[in-house]
């Protein structure tokens, strides 16, 4: 394609981006990250704030996806002429993708390692906060043959998690830890034997059961509950296994009054009641 017709096309995606009264879209990171590299390169330039209306871009962990949906279009009813762009990964991805530079206005992250590494390096404008909580489940096909967690070590059974480095992953492992006490020496071990996939966030981990690729998995119950054709096995309550959200605005905002008005409308009582009637317990 010739370039003027390329910053042709381009343009014309911009443009329909930055309207105002364009629906709420949910885009990959990727995308974002597009638009921030090539914007400065087309006739006039493209910065980010210069849009009709104000613009906010979410990077939130992929458990929380029907959650802020519903938070992003409360929080849009409430600021007219705003538009509110989800991306969803997880949490490792997209504190990568923040630190890398990828435009990005508030960060969600399902565990305080993953705020951690935005915060070092000095991406997020002020303390971050915890603004929910999670449990994780073991899911499987409503009719595998894994019915309880001793079956998970069973030779054969086809086990997916997250990487170690995404928040379920981790969580996921301090679990299997943790469950050695009760299941017997070596419990874990036999467990991640069976290992066959690792995903790089919870709804792909999900997905994988779903779809009959695999046995057993281990994602949040809030993710469990928006599934088909899976079963739910709960897992003995530890401490150290809850998982926490974090959220923050960054640094880099391109309206850092918007968001951090976004930060405080998922931590008040609307946004909270939001996230539980998504089955998100509370800070």
């Amino acid at each position: 394609m010739a370039l003027p017709t390329l910053q042709s096309a381009l343009r014309a995606v911009l443009a329909e981006r930055c309207r105002a009264t364009r629906p709420r879209r949910v885009v990959p990171v990727v995308a974002s990250i597009l638009f921030f590299c090539v914007g400065p390169l087309l006739p006039g330039g493209y910065a980010r704030g210069q849009t009709a209306g104000r613009h906010l871009i979410v990077f939130a962990a992929s458990s929380l996806t029907e959650a802020f949906e519903e938070i992003a279009a409360a929080f849009e009813a409430e600021h007219p002429g705003t538009v509110v762009e989800l991306s969803f990964g997880g949490s490792s991805t997209l504190a990568m993708q923040i630190v890398q530079g990828a435009p990005a206005d508030v960060f969600a992250s399902a565990d305080a390692a993953q705020m951690a590494v935005v915060t070092d390096a000095g991406e997020a404008a002020g303390a971050p906060a915890v603004f929910a909580g999670n449990v994780l489940v073991v899911i499987t096909p409503t009719d595998s043959a894994v019915v309880s967690l001793d079956d998970l070590a069973d030779p054969g059974v086809r086990l997916v998690l997250a990487g170690p480095e995404v928040p379920v992953g981790r969580y996921a492992r301090l679990a299997l830890a943790g469950w050695d006490a009760q299941f017997g020496a070596g419990y874990a071990e036999r467990v991640l034997a069976n290992l066959v996939s690792e995903e790089p966030n919870v709804r792909q981990v999900a997905a994988k059961v779903e779809l009959g690729e695999a046995d057993a998995a281990i994602v949040y119950a809030t993710d469990a509950a928006v599934l088909r054709a899976v079963r739910a096995l709960p897992l003995p309550d530890a401490p150290d296994t809850r998982a926490e959200y974090w959220v923050a605005a960054l640094l880099g905002a391109s309206d850092p009054a918007l968001a951090a008005e976004f930060v405080a409308f998922v931590l008040a009582p609307q946004g909270q009641a939001v996230l539980a009637s998504h089955g998100f317990t509370a800070p």
